[in-house]
C-alpha cells in the first residue's frame, strides 16, 4: 500500500471518497428484531448510579487531599481523583456524546459538558469528530481519531500515558477556537452551523483554565491546578491504556468492525472507568445501545466474534508485536481468529482502494 497518509486533507483521504470506500455497506452481525430492540433500550438509573458514585468518589478524594495536603500522606488521594478526572471522563464524554447513557437528553448534555472540559475537548468540534470516527473508523485521511497509526510514534505513545502530547496540542487548538472557531481540519467535519458554538465553548473553557491559574498564583500554591487541570496529565494513564487497545495493531481500511477492533475482558475496577467500553467491537457495530447493556449484546452476538482477549495484559501481549512489526512493516496487522460458528471476514476488502493489495496479516 505504501506509506499512509493520515492528513483528513491528503492522498488517501481523497482516495478513500472516491474508492467508495466511505460509502461501503459495513457488516453487522445478525440479530433479532425484538432482541435489538431490548439491547437499545434507554434508562436513567444506571448512569444517574454511576455518576453520582463517580463524582462523589471524585469530591471525597480532593478534600481528602487537601486536607492532608502538601504531606505525602495526600498522593494516593491526588492519584485516584486523577484517574477519575483524568480517565473515567474520557468514557463518559464518549457514552454521552452518543446520548445513550441517559434516557433524559439533559442529563446526557450535562455530564458530556462537564466530561469534555475534564478531557480537554471541545464539546462543539469532538461530537462530530467521533460521528466520523463511527462513520469510517480507522479508514486513513477520513477518520480523525486514529490513535494508533503506522508506522506507530512509539515515543509520543509513551508520552500520552501521561497526557503530555494531549495537552500540548489541545491549549494552542484552544485558543484557535476561541480566537477564530474551529481550526481548518476541524472544519472537515464540523457543519459551519456550530462553528460559532466551537468558538463560545472554547471562550468559557479558557475562563476556567485562566481563573484556576490567576488563583494558583494568588495562593501560592499549585493546589487549584491539582483540582483542576493537572488530572488530565497525571490520570490519562487508563484511558490511554485502554484507548490504545481499542484498535491497535489491527487492520485499517476495512468495513467489518471484527477486523478493526477489539474486545478485552477486563476487572470491575476498570470497567467502571471505561463505562463498558472494553466491549469495543460490539460498541462499533451497534453504537445506538447503551453502554449498560454491552455485556447482554456481547453474549448474544459472541458465536460471530473473535474471542475476546481475557485481560488487559493479554491483549497488550497481542498488540506490541504488532506495533513493533509495523515500524519497518507499515502493512502488517493482527487478523484475529472467528469461531466456527461466525460468518467468514469479507476478504476483498482491499479492493476499495486502487492498486492496494491485501496487506499481511499475522501468521
Amino acid at each position: 500500500m505504501g506509506k499512509r497518509d493520515y492528513s483528513l486533507f491528503g492522498a488517501d483521504a481523497k482516495q478513500a471518497v472516491e474508492s467508495g470506500l466511505t460509502a461501503a455497506e459495513w457488516y453487522h452481525s445478525d440479530l433479532p428484531r425484538k432482541t435489538m430492540k431490548d439491547l437499545m433500550a434507554r434508562g436513567d438509573s444506571p448512569a444517574i448510579r454511576d455518576t453520582l458514585l463517580l463524582y462523589g468518589l471524585m469530591i471525597a478524594f480532593a478534600a481528602t487531599g487537601t486536607a492532608l495536603w502538601p504531606t505525602w500522606w495526600s498522593v494516593p488521594f491526588w492519584l485516584a481523583y486523577g484517574v477519575l478526572y483524568g480517565s473515567a471522563s474520557d468514557s463518559r464524554w464518549h457514552e454521552c456524546s452518543h446520548g445513550t447513557a441517559f434516557r433524559t437528553p439533559w442529563m446526557n448534555n450535562a455530564v458530556y459538558e462537564i466530561a469534555s472540559f475534564m478531557i480537554m475537548r471541545n464539546s462543539a468540534t469532538w461530537c462530530w469528530s467521533h460521528a466520523r470516527h463511527h462513520s469510517e473508523t480507522y479508514i486513513v485521511g477520513r477518520d480523525p481519531e486514529i490513535a494508533v497509526m503506522r508506522p506507530p510514534e512509539m515515543t509520543k505513545l509513551m508520552l500520552n500515558f501521561f497526557g503530555i502530547i494531549d495537552v500540548i496540542r489541545f491549549f494552542p487548538t484552544l485558543i484557535q477556537n476561541a480566537l477564530a472557531g474551529p481550526t481548518a481540519a476541524e472544519r472537515t467535519f464540523v457543519p459551519q452551523s456550530e462553528w460559532a458554538k466551537v468558538r463560545r465553548v472554547a471562550q468559557v473553557h479558557l475562563a476556567i483554565y485562566a481563573a484556576t491559574l490567576v488563583l494558583a498564583v494568588w495562593a501560592g500554591s499549585i493546589l487549584p491546578l491539582m483540582v483542576i487541570g493537572l488530572p488530565r496529565i497525571y490520570g490519562a494513564w487508563h484511558h490511554v491504556m485502554t484507548g490504545l487497545l481499542q484498535h491497535g495493531g489491527l487492520a485499517d481500511n476495512v468495513i467489518d468492525h471484527r477486523l478493526n477492533s477489539r474486545t478485552v475482558l477486563m476487572n470491575p475496577v476498570s470497567r467502571f472507568i471505561y463505562w463498558n467500553m472494553n466491549y469495543h467491537v460490539e460498541h462499533h457495530m451497534f453504537p445506538m445501545v447503551p453502554y449498560h447493556a454491552l455485556p447482554r449484546l456481547h453474549e448474544a452476538i459472541k458465536a460471530d466474534l473473535p474471542a475476546p482477549n481475557r485481560s488487559i495484559a493479554g491483549a497488550f501481549r497481542e498488540m506490541w508485536p504488532a506495533l513493533r512489526r509495523q515500524l519497518t512493516y507499515e502493512d502488517y496487522f493482527v487478523k484475529r481468529d472467528l469461531p466456527a460458528t461466525a460468518k467468514p471476514y469479507r476478504e476483498d476488502f482491499h479492493q476499495y482502494v486502487p492498486g492496494m493489495t491485501a496487506p499481511k496479516a499475522a501468521e
